[in-house]
């Protein structure tokens, strides 16, 4: 019964994380956001979260925003691959993994083709 509560507990503070950092892009300006959920379909992470950005500097700022706004309510770290030159920043969260693409990069890897089962929960363009 309380493991029970925990799972859901830990589910719906992963979700709340991932809309909080869906905000953060949107304020920021980002482009082509989604939230995907991967709940049963991938062992490492809970959701994904996907942005485009149309310049190295905007790359870098969408990051930055979701890395602050995550510490600020949460206090949690956040581990950041790739630079903004790439294409493509990674920001894991745990629970949580953010993209942040420039638009050649996001056509390029099409990682929301590579997971199509999973759920499509938030859809900002």
């Amino acid at each position: 019964m309380i493991v029970n509560f925990i799972k859901r507990r830990c589910v719906l503070d992963a979700l709340e994380l991932s809309r909080t950092i869906v905000d953060a892009l949107e304020e920021k300006k980002g482009e082509d956001i989604i939230l995907l959920d991967l709940k049963g379909l991938a062992t490492f992470t809970d959701f994904f979260v996907f942005c485009s950005g149309t310049s190295e500097r905007m790359l870098q700022a969408l990051a930055d925003a979701a890395v602050e706004v995550v510490h600020q309510q949460y206090q949690l770290p956040a581990r950041v691959e790739g630079l903004p030159q790439d294409g493509w920043i990674l920001v894991d969260f745990g629970d949580v993994i953010l993209h942040v693409f420039s638009p050649d990069r996001r056509e390029y890897y099409r990682l929301e083709e590579l997971w199509v089962q999973g759920k499509i929960l938030v859809h900002l363009q």
